[in-house]
């Protein structure tokens, strides 16, 4: 139970942090400043940030002209949730 604990605590901020870039980066393109890579908004995703990314996304406006965030997430996000559930029901 503790691992869980855990895994749930790293999701959590893994989703922050991908939320949180792309409120970042939308408020630097609005400033005409330096910006995130898009390579650096995709990396939180993968690594289990795809539903804070997406919500960010939306929430701020940001990116969601470009195909590639627009179904790339949402596809991160699917595989994801496969695995898990995969994994979760090898364990029962």
């Amino acid at each position: 139970m503790k691992e869980f604990q855990i895994f749930l605590v790293y999701l959590i901020l893994v989703n922050m942090i991908a939320f949180l870039l792309f409120g970042l980066d939308k408020r630097k393109a609005q400033m005409h400043r330096w910006r995130i890579s898009e390579k650096a908004l995709f990396i939180p995703a993968i690594l289990g940030g795809s539903i804070g990314a997406i919500l960010g996304m939306h929430l701020f406006h940001h990116k969601t002209k470009h195909w590639y965030f627009r179904f790339g997430l949402p596809l991160i996000l699917a595989l994801q949730l496969a695995v898990f559930f995969l994994l979760l029901y090898e364990k029962v």
